[in-house]
């Protein structure tokens, strides 16, 4: 059927709208549709609490009369006044072409000039173009026909950080679902977690407790990291399942989220760290709990502190660069040359 479609229909591109939606923190983002002769692609561009100070420029008008300076009207004029006349006219398959087209034409390194948000609009909704005119899933378009090796889930569940509004200096605490073999077995075991995790929370400090963060995980009222952790444990206990063997634990820290650039510390449980003793600290941690994913646990410059982490418990833990590698090859690299971290988050909007 792609073929037949490839083959009898125009899929170059006829026209290019955006539009300011809102997202699901209910701040403006864009959306972008791509047309051709036979098929339409559609994407609307996420937008991180806490990001890194190297990633790409989601660019905003700045305009604090309208969503607080957070509007994207100048992001709209930039697809429609300078994006589109480039590229109109170029067959949605040439995904290559289409982004070199727009790089080029923003010229800088972190996409100041048109917004990695404007970029990344117009790329995700020409791939999905594409796919759609040729029939294909999305993941089948960009993975081939027979791609279908599901990844595991890594479900947030409770939040600190910038995502709540506790003392708890870890922004995520994720439960990994790894005793089955099929996705959806993953997603059920998870989801009755979260709702045992819910009935512990609330036992233990009222119907308060359970109010979520911004991405969906609780809130509780927590000050200790060992606190959250051992919630967790008793709540795969509650659901029936065996920590370590059904579900294991992951933390994203957002590490340079609670670190003082002037003492060189980390304020966590109501403690000023040091990078050495930190990393003493996520050591016991990993010890002590079935933590099998830490991602970034340190501030997003410590390329040295993240190679020895990595050195002391990276062949049982998987240690997860994305603040310091904010998806960028140069210093991916230089990651890879240090031996900084074992695993990288890949973030399009970066």
């Amino acid at each position: 059927m792609a073929s037949e479609v490839s083959k009898t229909s125009d899929m170059k591109i006829q026209k290019l709208v955006a539009r300011e939606i809102l997202d699901s923190r209910g701040n403006p983002t864009i959306e972008v549709d791509v047309f051709t002769d036979c098929s339409m692609g559609r994407a609307a561009i996420p937008s991180g609490a806490s990001t890194g100070t190297h990633e790409a420029i989601e660019l905003r008008d700045g305009d604090v009369s309208r969503y607080s300076g957070k509007g994207v009207r100048n992001v709209i004029r930039n697809i429609t006044n300078i994006i589109a006349p480039k590229i109109k006219g170029i067959d949605v398959r040439n995904q290559e072409e289409i982004d070199k087209c727009m790089i080029d034409l923003d010229g800088t390194v972190n996409k100041a000039i048109l917004g990695a948000n404007a970029i990344l609009g117009v790329s995700l909704a020409t791939a999905k173009a594409a796919s759609n005119g040729l029939n294909l899933h999305l993941f089948q378009y960009l993975g081939g026909e027979n791609c279908r090796i599901m990844p595991v889930p890594m479900m947030n569940v409770l939040n600190g950080g910038k995502h709540a509004g506790n003392d708890l200096s870890i922004q995520e605490f994720l439960i990994i679902p790894v005793g089955t073999n099929k996705f959806s077995e993953a997603v059920r075991i998870g989801a009755e977690v979260y709702h045992c995790l819910r009935k512990v929370l609330t036992e233990r400090f009222g119907k308060g407790a359970v109010n979520v963060g911004d991405e969906g995980g609780f809130a509780p009222p927590l000050k200790k990291v060992v606190d959250a952790l051992d919630a967790l444990s008793e709540a795969i206990q509650v659901a029936g399942y065996s920590i370590g063997e059904d579900l294991v634990l992951a933390l994203d820290a957002a590490a340079s989220e609670f670190y003082n650039k002037e003492k060189k510390t980390y304020l966590i449980d109501g403690q000023n760290l040091s990078q050495e003793r930190l990393i003493d600290y996520y050591c016991e941690l990993v010890e002590r709990y079935s933590i099998k994913s830490i991602e970034d646990p340190l501030q997003e410059e410590d390329f040295v502190g993240l190679a020895d982490i990595t050195k002391k418990i990276g062949r049982k833990t998987q240690i997860v660069g994305d603040d310091i590698f904010v998806t960028n090859v140069r210093r991916l690299k230089k990651g890879m040359r240090q031996g900084a971290a074992n695993a990288f988050l890949l973030k399009l909007n970066q």
